[in-house]
């Protein structure tokens, strides 16, 4: 191992408490972080700065025992605002002069769920939540829950207040659960959840499937033929969706990367396989868009062999055969889903590409295309996305691919075009 020679660190533009912005789903929204005297209290401060890396503004609450495990001075800094620890004359539980979108408890405690599902307002944090349970009710606002506690503790008393805080509207975030206990979650599904309750999007709610990675077809009983694909732009395309409160079924073909645990994907490990689960998809759930990004194999062997070929056999001869576009499929069987399909190519010129996803897009309802000179290794991906009646526009990066694909799909959705015609 070498040894580090020092040097000063590159500069940057943000200010000190400033965060870097990874998306903006909560861009101008208020959230109220309500800390309570859980060990899990220590984790809070990452947490409002995930939150503000989606462009939320956060103040923290906190109680006197969560203060054990964590510190006010922290919180401010990572919030860059005051902490409320206790109520003044302002009354910062009713939240009259800054009223927050939504009010996310975590870690919320045994103690602290059930006095909310029981209408106990006996301290500073309790307080701040009858307000909010109020605020609720009259749809001014959202609150969310984390429990975090051990294993014992998880009695019929605590599912019954968590029902009950069910039925009021409350969103309860599933735990990670770990050695016996219910633990915080990790910082990107909490903040999904946030994010998903105050979406004011019209795909929310809205059932999508996406597809993406490599689809191969069967060679023997190990061997397939494949791509050289990821499939992370699929994964990034389920997230930006599921940010805004879209219902995303992911399918990934197998050798993709693993996707976000709280996205639930599953894996298409051959050609076969995908047409199936894609068909399942849009067949048993009423699917309004399907985004198919997946890079599905498009020759097969005409004989796939069975078992394993051995070297000691010699040459193999395999004979290829195109497979059947699943999209095309797709857009025969359910014409009512509104598709968005893909198109790469190589050793093509623009406008080449560009008359292939024209006709694409009229045919299915849009197409991203992009081609190898475009994409050079270790660069960032450039793709076009090509809608009937409009001009290309060209998009760089996946993260702006998906955002693309997420806006064309919000107006499609608010303007009634969801389903393609």
């Amino acid at each position: 191992m070498s040894s580090w020679t020092p040097h000063p660190p590159t500069p940057s533009s943000l200010g000190d408490h400033a965060v870097a912005l990874e998306g903006t789903h909560l861009l101008g929204k208020r959230i109220a972080l309500l800390i309570t005297g859980g060990i899990a209290a220590l984790k809070t401060p990452m947490l409002a700065r995930a939150l503000r890396r989606q462009g939320a503004e956060v103040t923290a609450f906190i109680s006197d025992e969560g203060l054990r495990f964590t510190t006010a001075e922290t919180l401010a800094w990572c919030t860059d605002r005051p902490v409320v620890s206790t109520l003044s004359p302002r009354s910062e539980h009713v939240s009259d002069a800054e009223q927050f979108h939504a009010y996310l408890v975590a870690p919320a405690t045994y103690n602290t769920i059930n006095k909310m599902a029981c209408g106990i307002a006996d301290g500073p944090l309790t307080a701040t939540l009858a307000s909010a349970l109020g605020r609720m009710e009259q749809g001014a606002c959202a609150v969310l829950v984390c429990p975090t506690m051990h294993g014992s503790m998880h009695t019929r008393i605590l599912t019954e207040s968590l029902q009950r805080l069910q039925s009021f509207g409350v969103t309860v975030v599933p735990p990670r659960d770990a050695a016996g206990k219910h633990n915080l979650p990790d910082e990107e599904p909490i903040v999904v959840a946030v994010s998903r309750a105050v979406s004011t999007s019209p795909l929310r709610g809205k059932r999508i499937l996406v597809t993406g990675g490599p689809v191969p077809s069967v060679l023997d009983a190990v061997r397939r033929l494949g791509s050289r694909f990821t499939g992370a732009l699929g994964v990034e395309i389920a997230k930006e969706l599921s940010y805004c409160g879209a219902d995303v079924d992911l399918i990934l073909g197998a050798g993709s990367i693993a996707a976000p645990a709280w996205l639930h994907a599953r894996t298409a490990h051959d050609v076969d396989e995908y047409s199936a689960l894609v068909r399942g998809a849009l067949a048993t759930s009423a699917v309004q868009a399907a985004v198919l990004s997946a890079a599905v194999s498009d020759f097969a062997p005409t004989e796939p062999r069975a078992g394993k070929v051995k070297t000691s056999d010699g040459p193999w001869t395999v004979h290829l055969h195109p497979t059947a576009k699943v999209i095309d499929a797709v857009h025969a069987d359910f014409p009512a889903v509104h598709l968005v399909g893909f198109k790469y190519e190589e050793v093509s010129s623009h406008e080449a590409l560009m008359i292939t996803a024209r006709a694409r897009s009229a045919m299915h309802g849009a197409c991203v295309a992009n081609r190898g000179e475009e994409n050079a290794r270790g660069t960032a991906q450039v793709a076009w996305l090509v809608t009937p009646g409009h001009d290309p526009v060209r998009l760089e990066g996946k993260p702006a691919i998906a955002a693309a694909i997420r806006a064309h799909l919000e107006q499609c959705a608010a303007t009634h075009r969801m389903a393609h015609t």
